[in-house]
């Protein structure tokens, strides 16, 4: 899940057109069926993710946040002065106010997100946080190409930061595009500054996506109820049923939404039909190994120089630069 950032859950997403419903029709008539994640970050889904980041058994957001308290002096220190720090997906963007406590001279801050209330709403607080500090917010889609803000002085590097597990809710494919994407957008001497959530115990993390109160069931249903308010579909919700189950070969969770019995709901003109226990794909979240995501990153050009972990050693953060480059 993201920002579970697609930990996409963090972030908010919404499509960047009106086509909302030729991409609902689509993804039903696929097979198997699918929808995209983005559609979860309603206002209420927004909300219920929230509530999810405070579920004992969530434990992402707790492991995350304690490797910036114990490590964001030593990330900084790592990124050096005069930095401009690009957000992907910024969000609510607590994890940015502990790394920017620490860093030395940034040259702007400009966190790029897709919602203008959440993006309002962190600029004012980025405002009061820190006085001094030009921030330079982009209302856009972080998975296409993006022109940055002219900043108000000539950085050293450029360096993009991609928190939660947000990349862990692309396929390897879909992963290595949007790294190679960032890795055009920070120049030649820039960074990434990547979290990634690592391979554990599946019972533990089945547990994160399957909590005992039951709010991750409720986020993944409100995905149907937005459909029935936004496009005038009749989907029953309680006809379908919410499905997490780690793939331990595929080496990530996969999130469903499952029918209940045969059915067939209207979605505008089209009629979509359902059989008895067929799932609806709308989330995966890969987990990865250091090694896994050494990997993923070398395919994109990048290598890692750093890696920071928590102290339960469950979520890490990664320092990438051009494979090949020395940094400087």
């Amino acid at each position: 899940m993201s920002m579970h950032v697609f930990d996409l859950r963090d972030d908010g997403r919404t499509p960047p057109d009106s086509g909302l419903l030729e991409i609902v029709q689509r993804g039903l008539r696929a097979q198997p069926k699918s929808l995209p994640s983005w559609l979860f970050y309603d206002e209420r889904g927004s909300a219920l993710f929230e509530r999810i980041c405070e579920q004992p058994e969530y434990y992402l957001t707790r492991c995350e946040t304690a490797l910036m308290r114990e490590h964001a002096a030593s990330i900084a220190d790592t990124l050096g002065v005069d930095v401009r720090l690009v957000e992907y997906g910024s969000g609510s963007a607590t994890k940015t106010r502990l790394l920017l406590e620490h860093m030395a001279s940034p040259v702007s801050y400009v966190p790029v997100e897709i919602s203008p209330q959440p993006l309002r709403e962190s600029v004012a607080r980025f405002a009061e946080r820190f006085p001094g500090l030009p921030v330079q917010p982009l209302g856009a889609d972080f998975t296409r190409p993006l022109r940055l803000p002219i900043p108000p002085r000539a950085p050293r590097r450029t360096v993009i930061y991609f928190p939660g597990s947000t990349i862990g809710n692309f396929a390897t494919r879909d992963a290595v595009a949007l790294l190679r994407k960032m890795r055009g957008e920070m120049g030649e001497n820039g960074g990434i500054l990547v979290g990634a959530d690592l391979k554990k115990d599946p019972a533990l993390i089945e547990a994160a996506y399957n909590d005992a109160a039951g709010v991750t069931a409720q986020f993944t249903l409100n995905l149907l109820a937005r459909l029935n308010r936004e496009l005038g579909s009749d989907f029953d919700l309680s006809a379908f049923r919410h499905r997490a189950h780690y793939n331990a070969l595929a080496g990530r969770i996969e999130t469903s939404l499952v029918s209940q019995r045969a059915q067939q709901v209207r979605v505008g003109r089209m009629l979509a039909k359902f059989g008895e226990g067929e799932p609806v794909r709308v989330e995966i979240s890969c987990k990865y190994s250091l090694e896994d995501f050494a990997a993923l990153a070398a395919k994109a050009g990048l290598e890692v120089l750093r890696v920071w972990m928590d102290p339960e050693r469950m979520f890490s953060v990664h320092y990438l630069v051009r494979a090949g480059v020395v940094a400087r």
